[in-house]
């Protein structure tokens, strides 16, 4: 009989890395492969390049999700759509909070509504794109959250600190700093992301949930 091996915690950490890794397939796309297809640099893309990209990103992340999901299930047992215990109303209104919270860090950010200024920015075509993309995005960012969550219980059996809020704020949140230029940003994106991995926590880690109030914290 085959005994089967223990998960440590830096299995789930693996996948976790995986996971924010798979966000650094944008920026080869983007940085090389991209430039050399057509033969201009990302602030030259026409239309149809921006959302060519849009849509190969969004088909590369969907993979890696796809992988992760599935490797967790395969070969950790972790299977991240199992049924949980029903909320209580103390949680809706401590989620309900949380995204107010949120909304309101994006409002300062973003100095008003970030999805009403990108309709405006990018129109209706575009817009649609960007938020097929975003929601790729969005699932992305919630696998550093769950396994990250996971790793750190594994090491220290404490299932009440927001774990995977803390690694995706130092992971993708403070990636933004660097992307798009502005170290505030990134400080607002990373407390966004603790808020998210408290969200994740609040909805009794229900990937249904927790995918739908990240999407819209997210977006909106």
């Amino acid at each position: 009989m085959k005994i089967k091996k223990e998960v440590k915690g830096w299995d789930y950490l693996c996948l976790a890395l995986y996971a924010f890794l798979g966000f650094g397939s944008e920026a080869l796309l983007a940085y090389v492969i991209e430039p050399l297809v057509y033969g201009n640099t990302i602030n030259e893309w026409t239309t149809i390049q921006i959302i060519t990209h849009w849509i190969s990103i969004s088909i590369i992340w969907g993979l890696v999700f796809y992988c992760l999901v599935k490797l967790s299930s395969k070969k950790y047992n972790f299977d991240l759509f199992a049924k949980v215990e029903p909320m209580k109303k103390m949680q809706w209104l401590l989620v309900s909070i949380c995204v107010v919270f949120v909304f309101v860090l994006k409002y300062i950010d973003w100095n008003g509504f970030k999805v009403l200024k990108e309709f405006i920015a990018w129109g209706t075509l575009k817009f649609v794109f960007l938020y097929i993309y975003y929601a790729f995005e969005t699932a992305l960012f919630m696998l550093i959250i769950i396994f990250g969550q996971k790793a750190f219980e594994v090491w220290f059996k404490d299932k009440k600190i927001p774990y995977g809020g803390i690694a995706v704020a130092f992971t993708w949140g403070l990636g933004h700093a660097f992307t798009k230029g502005n170290i505030m940003t990134g400080i607002l994106a990373a407390l966004a992301g603790f808020v998210f991995g408290v969200t994740y926590l609040l909805v009794n880690r229900d990937i249904r949930k927790t995918y739908i109030l990240l999407f819209i914290m997210f977006v909106f």
